[in-house]
């Protein structure tokens, strides 16, 4: 049951951070604009359908005592309940886009919330059938599959159902808990309004005389500024306001730290991340063997700090310097010309890839550019299964929004592979999984560019850019995996998490990273509060995926660069698998094993290499200036 009921959210995939500055729409929004009448031509539609999720509730309830009567009850109960889910899903998704468009209007902030009071409703109507079917057994359930040919599409889910048994309460229980499913996401909603709402962000003016105001999408912007003055006033300015609201956002971060480790205590887990494993089948391995590859590579991520300060020219790293370019490149990327050339990078993937993408990109799926009090960052919704996936970017027209452009769309295509090859019920992917995809893409992307660079520094421009994705999606990602795991295990020890004190566990973990203690990057005390800026520390071991994606992308990468057409196909196979099984067997199945050291062992080679390349370079450049004088 936990699989198709925490689809609608597991089909939400987003990047880390926005990096964009909020706007006025534009003139021409409406072409930049997602249509959302593909799902319900009116709000009276959508509220109707969710009416309808509703009245089914009741009639699921009804079926309580009837899944081990014979095959066919047990499909009709099952049927019924998935034919609700892929209604309620469409009503969520409706709800959410339209809440992200403006998080200041308080219609579509309610709209979000009936949206989450009926998935809650859905969770308390569905509540007895797990501990029911367990109670069944499965060796009955086994017989019924075998039985009836019908059942064939809940087969996964029912056999990931029945090895939660040692973690499922009694029906009673069961009951009581899905009573507080809405509270139990009160402090990750508490959260994103308050970061992106009810905050007075200042504003600043650059040297350039520019005004900025310095919002989570103005500080993703101005960090980046080739101005170091720039770059510290921003730091400092967002960092002071943040400051201000820590023992506000401790005390909510807390709040969910606490009720997650509860949750997992009552369901007799080792821990959160027992659970948060267990959950997708995930070994242990594969956390911990990604941590200790990491922190064993960290001489290779302070050997690109290093390699950041000689090309910025700067005797001493602050954290601060970690976002401009290293090469400035005069080059704009509008959406239209982003998806020209991401449909050119494409063409490695085939014919039948290149023209499905160009299809869904002629179509109002996005909703492109940054405008007041439109959600940060950038996503993926694609839980609608009748309809289509659609994408929320904040398009700045420069290279990371190119980037980003085509992470989102590995997403969607992800998402419409799997749908061509799987039924309703094994089509929505895992996390672990559905990483993989996007990162693959922007991987694709970025050797296209290096490849097609018409300077040397045009060639370092991407280079340098395919670093720092390394850097802050396998190196800074992992970190934050650790941090949460110390709250995590801190809390599970029955200790206190304020604000102050959640900032000295980052910091000490930041610092280790960036090599504080060394002189490699100087960590201002003030930037240890960098946790209140991550909302994925709501969404429980989450952050630990982008890396082993990442990993798992760069691998898949190179077996279609290594083995051409066959390496295609196992990259589009595990697409088409969707979640018809468990997401660590699927990838194991494509060639990539994230439990053993060598895939990590494998990224970290490449990103030296990266860098063996870039100071090739930057050595002929200099000889070259050296023999010109």
């Amino acid at each position: 049951m936990r699989n198709i009921i925490l689809v609608a959210t597991a089909m939400l995939v987003a990047l880390p951070a926005g990096h964009a500055v909020a706007q006025d729409a534009p003139a021409d929004a409406t072409k930049y604009t997602w249509d959302l009448t593909d799902l319900y031509p009116s709000v009276e539609a959508w509220d109707q359908a969710r009416e309808e999720v509703l009245a089914e509730l009741g009639k699921i309830e009804a079926r309580r005592g009837t899944l081990g009567d014979s095959a066919d009850s047990l499909y009709q109960a099952y049927r019924h309940l998935s034919d609700t889910i892929r209604k309620a899903q469409r009503v969520s998704v409706y709800a959410s886009l339209n809440r992200d468009e403006d998080l200041r209007v308080t219609e579509t902030q309610e709209r979000s919330q009936l949206a989450t009071i009926m998935f809650g409703r859905l969770n308390e109507a569905t509540a007895w059938m797990l501990p029911e079917l367990i109670e069944v057994g499965r060796e009955v359930i086994e017989s019924y599959i075998k039985e009836d040919e019908r059942l064939a599409p809940f087969a996964y889910q029912l056999d990931d159902s029945l090895r939660n048994a040692p973690y499922t309460l009694g029906a009673e229980a069961e009951q009581t808990l899905s009573y507080f499913s809405q509270s139990f996401a009160a402090p990750g909603s508490t959260y994103s309004l308050l970061a992106n709402s009810d905050i007075p962000w200042p504003t600043v003016t650059l040297s350039t005389g520019e005004t900025v105001r310095v919002d989570s999408q103005g500080y993703g912007y101005a960090r980046g500024s080739e101005n170091r003055d720039d770059r510290k006033l921003v730091f400092d300015t967002f960092w002071n306001k943040w400051l201000e609201y820590r023992n506000s956002v401790g005390i909510v971060l807390n709040s969910h730290i606490q009720t997650q480790t509860a949750l997992a205590k009552a369901r007799n887990y080792d821990g959160v991340l027992h659970r948060e494993l267990h959950q997708d089948n995930i070994p242990p391995g594969v956390y911990h063997t990604l941590v200790e590859e990491v922190n064993k590579a960290l001489p290779t991520l302070h050997r690109y700090f290093k390699l950041r300060a000689r090309m910025l020219g700067i005797e001493q790293m602050h954290y601060y310097d970690i976002y401009p370019p290293l090469v400035s490149l005069d080059k704009e990327f509008d959406v239209e010309t982003s998806k020209k050339i991401t449909l050119e990078a494409m063409s490695v993937l085939g014919d039948d890839w290149v023209d499905m993408q160009q299809r869904a990109m002629d179509e109002r799926w996005m909703h492109v550019y940054p405008q007041r009090g439109k959600r940060s960052g950038a996503y993926m919704a694609g839980s609608a299964y009748d309809v289509h996936p659609y994408v929320l970017l904040n398009h700045n027209d420069n290279y990371a929004s190119l980037s980003t452009f085509a992470h989102e769309w590995g997403h969607a295509m992800h998402t419409l592979y799997a749908r061509q090859a799987q039924p309703f019920e094994t089509a929505g992917y895992a996390t672990f999984i559905a990483e993989i995809p996007s990162t693959s893409l922007q991987l694709i992307l970025q050797d296209y560019m290096t490849q097609n660079a018409e300077t040397v520094d045009e060639k370092l421009y991407y280079l340098g850019h395919g670093l720092e994705g390394m850097r802050g999606t396998f190196f800074r990602q992992t970190m934050f995996a650790e941090f949460e795991l110390a709250l995590y295990e801190a809390a599970e020890r029955g200790e206190a998490l304020s604000g102050e004190r959640i900032s000295a566990i980052y910091g000490e973990i930041l610092k280790r990273y960036h090599g504080h203690d060394d002189g490699i990057v100087i960590i201002d005390d003030l930037y240890t509060n960098e946790w209140m800026f991550i909302p994925h520390f709501y969404r429980n071991m989450y952050v630990y995926q982008y890396a082993t994606s990442k990993t798992a992308g760069t691998a898949l990468y190179a077996k279609i660069i290594d083995d051409g057409e066959a390496g295609i196909e196992n990259f589009k196979n595990l697409l088409k698998a969707g979640g018809s099984n468990y997401p660590y067997l699927l990838l194991t199945d494509a060639g990539v094993d994230l439990a053993k050291p060598e895939p990590y062992q494998a990224i970290i080679a490449k990103m030296n290499d990266v860098m063996d390349e870039m100071e090739r370079l930057l050595d002929e450049q200099a000889t070259q200036l050296s023999a010109r004088w």
